[in-house]
């Protein structure tokens, strides 16, 4: 591939096959999803060769034939550095100044940092196109490249790489164009992906209540517990399952299997454990319950649930809430939040929610008010943005979103950020970033629970607990991208200290499913 790319063969810019796109996709598509092996040949003809105009055409026709972006076909089919130049060719087709902006990140984050990258990106990029490169740093990370570089170097270095980088965009609204075209695609892209939810946790085979109740009495009885035995059991079934054992636990044994391991597990091996016993409304509503209780309330952990969780699921805690609290959840809500932010979560606690497909006629309308909104006053656009990211399904939001750059030339990320405050910015960030990519909103909450002095546990238990059955396969693969880390080797290094160690590690470890 390095070869054919130094021939400089590629098709003039804007060159388009129009009657070769539909063909080239599905040869891409024959060459690797389709079959056994791929057929990397095909890869590189096509990718080295046509061009950047008429890929871009292959690639969303691609999405449409495969239902995946290329870009996680090549990371399915291909390996090494061939699948590391590869995707650099497709992010590039996509779009250059976000593949630098990408690269300038990956050189900051971290310890220690990747200076020959920073500072031949700085250079060579200056005079082309580094402020679609600041805008796409932005959009990507909610930073500016600025405020990157100023807080990761220091000294003449540092004022030499804020003059070549030449603002700070944190204060902007406005998207120039290449990153106002790149926001717009990106937002049909998050609309036209149908993503595949897939669990790290499911059914066991071969599986008996009876026996599965028994083993963990064994455990129990008697002087000390076996934990490893408990874990094993309640790690590698189902909730349905679980459920399952609960009862044959109080038949066979006349016994509350969750009254016992509270008796014989302590501190978070014994909240993830009881956590993974609960059904998922029960342990939502539970959730909701901490979140509340108590001197303080955790808006995040109140923000993250209802952002999340769809109207069934939504239902089945309201239903649990009452049954274990006597009193509803909207009551608990309102009693103990206030303003426009108790406002939006009660209305996120209907769970009234719009189903179905984008309306395209009404998602024009939408991001119109949306974005006349933006020039009224505080309480105006804040009562605007509710009416419509707390009611409208996430399908049509995508488009509604998409059609705010156009009408706005801004990113509503953004807008949020700069026109909100306080904990109605928060969850209104929420929604947003929930419809945009729900797996990499979790992925982000679980850095954030784990990363710096000290691990929220109570963060980390609820969302590897809650999507454990539903999509943290995916989650785990937004995590690897976004941090260059898997989530299995982060947990290892983040949870070595004091309670957060031994079982308690090896329980999350085993939810997590695999090392990526």
């Amino acid at each position: 591939m390095l070869v054919v790319l130094l021939q400089g063969t590629r098709d003039e810019p804007g060159v388009v096959h129009a009657d070769l796109v539909e063909e080239d996709a599905q040869a891409l598509f024959a060459a690797g999803e389709e079959q056994w092996g791929t057929e990397e040949s095909i890869f590189i003809m096509l990718l080295g060769n046509r061009s950047v105009s008429h890929l871009q055409m292959v690639f969303d026709k691609y999405q449409e034939i495969a239902e995946k972006p290329i870009e996680d076909s090549i990371k399915s089919e291909l390996s090494g550095d061939f699948e590391r130049l590869m995707l650099a060719v497709v992010q590039c087709i996509r779009s250059v100044p976000m593949y630098f902006a990408k690269r300038l990140y990956k050189s900051m984050k971290g310890l220690g940092t990747q200076d020959n990258t920073l500072i031949r990106i700085m250079i060579c990029r200056s005079e082309i196109d580094m402020l679609d490169i600041r805008e796409c740093f932005r959009m990507r990370y909610e930073k500016s490249l600025y405020n990157m570089i100023k807080e990761d170097t220091s000294g003449d270095y540092k004022r030499t790489l804020l003059a070549l980088c030449g603002g700070d965009d944190d204060l902007a609204g406005e998207f120039f164009p290449e990153a106002a075209q790149l926001a717009y695609k990106m937002w049909e892209t998050s609309a036209m992906t149908k993503v595949q939810l897939r669990p790290t946790i499911r059914p066991a085979s071969d599986f008996d209540p009876a026996d599965d109740a028994q083993n963990l009495r064994k455990a129990m009885k008697g002087f000390g517990t076996d934990e490893d035995v408990i874990i094993n059991i309640v790690a590698n079934r189902s909730n349905a399952q679980r459920q399952e054992i609960r009862q044959a636990f109080k038949s066979i044994l006349g016994r509350d299997l969750m009254k016992d391991l509270k008796s014989e597990l302590s501190k978070n091996l014994e909240r993830l454990i009881i956590g993974l016993m609960l059904t998922p409304a029960e342990f939502d509503a539970k959730m909701m319950r901490k979140a509340m209780e108590g001197a303080g309330t955790d808006e995040h952990s109140l923000i993250e649930i209802l952002v999340t969780r769809s109207n069934e699921e939504i239902h089945a805690m309201n239903a649990a809430y009452r049954a274990g609290y006597k009193k509803s959840m909207e009551e608990a809500i309102q009693s103990d939040t206030s303003g426009r932010f108790s406002q939006i979560l009660t209305s996120l606690v209907q769970g009234a929610r719009e189903q179905g497909p984008a309306d395209w006629d009404r998602a024009l309308v939408d991001a119109q008010e949306l974005a006349d909104a933006c020039n009224e006053g505080s309480d105006e656009m804040e009562i605007k943005f509710m009416s419509i990211l707390c009611t409208r399904s996430f399908p049509h939001l995508r488009r509604v979103f998409q059609e705010f750059v156009r009408c706005s030339n801004k990113d509503i990320e953004q807008i949020i950020k700069k026109e909100m405050s306080g904990d109605v910015k928060q969850v209104m960030y929420g929604i947003v970033q929930s419809v945009k990519n729900q797996s990499n909103y979790f992925a982000e909450r679980l850095y954030k629970a784990m990363k710096g002095m000290g691990t929220d546990d109570r963060a980390l238990i609820r969302i590897m607990v809650s999507r454990s059955e539903i999509d943290l396969f995916n989650i785990r693969k937004e995590f690897k991208e976004t941090h260059d880390c898997s989530l299995h080797e982060f947990i290892q290094v983040e949870t070595m200290v004091g309670d957060t160690s031994g079982d308690y590690r090896k329980t999350l470890l085993m939810l997590c499913g695999g090392q990526d």
